[in-house]
């Protein structure tokens, strides 16, 4: 429900109920602009796009504090998005409303993490992905009507050459270290799987007669410096890997 009244000193308040039923108004110099505001406003309301004007006036850290105690992160990404929070993102905008954050000040702060703190670009980017997804919350929230974030321009990431050991090398590697380990050197160089995804192997998963391993589990360490087993990192990760022979004979 939505009108709009002439005012005894001249002004017209536009007023309406939002979904909660609570009453919103705001006072205009000219009736056009007052229709057009309550036209805005019910557009939004019936596409399912409106936002509580006082919910953009929350705290950035408030919102992203409750955004980060829900989420189903694993104990490395939980402390790696505490630490961006905390070192990078709160000493700009820990008392900032959500919605006052303009994509001018998300620009201006991404730039800041490279030239001021003098992180790496692929740091940078990661610590950008953190901040993203609390803004993207906030939209789907109806905290804010837009993300920030959206269009930001993000540091360039060197790609760096990856240089595989050469035979003599991995084989000189297996003969120096201690004799319980040299097949984990020799199949993680003839697998290539991640150093979690090695640790994280038992005898079930290796099938020697069909010369293939299994990724199931990874071993990942806790925010405490302990290791706990989980699933691989993403639902690709589960995979049968060939063996070769010689890493079949290590086996």
């Amino acid at each position: 429900m939505a009108n709009i009244q002439k005012r005894p000193n001249g002004k017209w308040r536009a007023r309406y109920r939002d979904l909660d039923g609570k009453e919103h108004s705001r006072h205009f110099d000219r009736k056009v602009d007052a229709q057009r505001w309550i036209d805005e406003v019910t557009a939004s309301l019936v596409t399912g796009q409106y936002v509580d004007p006082r919910s953009a006036k929350k705290p950035f850290k408030e919102y992203a504090e409750k955004w980060r105690a829900i989420q189903p992160h694993r104990p490395s990404t939980a402390k790696a998005v505490a630490q961006h929070l905390r070192c990078y993102v709160y000493p700009a905008w820990e008392k900032r409303a959500l919605g006052a954050i303009k994509p001018g000040d998300v620009q201006s702060w991404v730039t800041s993490l490279t030239t001021t703190h003098g992180l790496a670009a692929s740091t940078s980017r990661t610590v950008f992905n953190t901040v993203n997804a609390v803004f993207r919350a906030a939209v789907r929230d109806r905290m804010i009507p837009h993300n920030p974030c959206a269009e930001a321009k993000l540091p360039s990431v060197p790609r760096k050459k990856v240089v595989p050991l050469a035979v003599e090398q991995v084989r000189t590697l297996s003969e120096e270290i201690p004799a319980r380990y040299k097949g984990l050197v020799l199949l993680g160089a003839a697998t290539g799987l991640r150093p979690g995804e090695l640790f994280g192997l038992q005898l079930r998963h290796v099938d020697l007669l069909h010369a293939t391993v299994s990724v199931e589990q990874q071993i990942q360490q806790t925010a405490k410096h302990g290791v706990y087993v989980c699933p691989p990192k993403t639902a690709r990760s589960h995979r049968t890997v060939p063996l070769p022979r010689m890493a079949v004979d290590a086996m």
